[in-house]
């Protein structure tokens, strides 16, 4: 027999309002699909190739895009699939802190080059209560006070981080926790290359599987309660949305890069799992205007995506007009050949996997940042 690896998944049906259960079978022979549905006791789709699929996504927390069924994976569905592929997973909390938070692109790069995933992310501005309830094992250390003051001095942005060993692999990617040390003996480590000292270290992450748990908690909680607010200004701003196929093809580090190096701030970043209704209402203006309308909503909601405010002077006009970063031309071969350094002609496919959104119009920039940053992250 093939191997198979089992799932058990949920999707919501918004027709019937309901939350359907299913068995998903993933063959890594040749990436085929099968999905068993579970209250019925019924083949919902028989064996199918299926590209869209690989091995790294199939984790129990993380969604996959199924024929456009987004699949919440909830479970595995046997001890072998378990202990195959669930065994050496762990998540880990990663922050980067204020010193390095321009130098976001590098670090996700840094992050997908150690084998880690990023699954979880949001700026935020801690407050100095924050600061000392997140570091309160530190409390009685003499470098606290400072500690705490640099962190809650500025922006940081946390992340979940999901791949095997993710505690050590992250920490090993830091490096020492002195930056003059790690400038030493780990150059090429990212306190090597964007820290300053024991404390300006240019990011943090939990050091053990403990930790990593209370420290998510605080950031992205999972009951109760809302963790530190996003940093949305909601003026001279447009909207910017890294599209899922750009996620999963390792392409947000390049772009976040590509934004800060040609003079944009990042003034809020978001990762959200749009699920269809939310995508169809924010592309609702394209509904009966673009003929790839429906391509657009499933591939908005066929992953995780990141949304990001994008701060400055007439941002929304010089955003989509700055000849490196622009979004204007959709139609992928046109945008190569007029302005072949653009985000679209460097990472898009076609006119509906064309690497970001942005907004057309001046007078939507604060609209669209508000449904993410206001609608969405309730």
């Amino acid at each position: 027999m093939d191997e198979r690896f089992a799932f058990l998944a949920e999707w919501y049906d918004p027709s019937a309002a309901l939350l359907r259960r299913y068995q998903l079978l993933y063959y890594p022979k040749d990436g085929s699909v099968e999905m068993f549905d579970m209250k019925n006791q019924r083949t919902f789709l028989r064996r199918t190739k299926f590209d869209e699929i690989h091995p790294e996504d199939l984790f129990v927390g993380n969604r996959v895009n199924v024929f456009s069924r987004q699949l919440n994976l909830i479970g595995y569905g046997d001890q072998y699939t378990a202990n195959k592929l669930g065994s050496k997973k762990e998540r880990t909390l990663a922050m980067i802190k204020p010193d390095a938070v321009t130098k976001v692109g590098d670090i996700i790069q840094m992050i997908y080059d150690a084998n880690l995933i990023v699954t979880k992310a949001k700026m935020t501005k801690l407050t100095w209560k924050q600061a000392v309830d997140f570091y309160t094992e530190h409390q009685s250390k003499s470098f606290f006070n400072n500690l705490v003051q640099f962190v809650s001095s500025g922006p940081v942005i946390a992340m979940e981080l999901m791949g095997d060993e993710a505690v050590y692999t992250w920490r090993k990617v830091l490096g020492p926790t002195d930056s003059g040390v790690a400038q030493k003996d780990a150059a090429n480590s990212l306190r090597g290359q964007f820290g300053t000292d024991g404390t300006k270290n240019a990011g943090h992450g939990s050091d053990s599987l403990a930790s990593a748990a209370r420290e998510l908690e605080f950031f992205f909680p999972s009951t109760t309660g809302h963790g530190p607010s996003n940093t949305a200004m909601y003026s001279d701003c447009t909207c910017s949305i890294i599209k899922p196929h750009a996620i999963s093809e390792v392409l947000t580090g390049k772009i976040l890069k590509s934004i800060i190096e040609n003079g944009f701030e990042i003034s809020a970043l978001q990762m959200f799992n749009m699920d269809r209704v939310n995508a169809e209402e924010f592309l609702e203006v394209y509904k009966g205007v673009v003929a790839e309308y429906t391509n657009m909503v499933d591939e908005l909601c066929s992953g995780p995506c990141m949304a990001l405010e994008i701060h400055a002077t007439d941002s929304p006009r010089t955003f989509r007009d700055c000849h490196h970063v622009m979004c204007s031309a959709s139609l992928q071969e046109i945008a190569r050949h007029l302005r072949p350094t653009t985000l679209r002609a460097l990472y898009g496919k076609n006119k509906v996997q064309n690497a970001v959104h942005c907004t057309d119009l001046p007078e939507d920039g604060i609209l669209e940042v508000q449904y993410f940053f206001k609608i969405l992250d309730v």
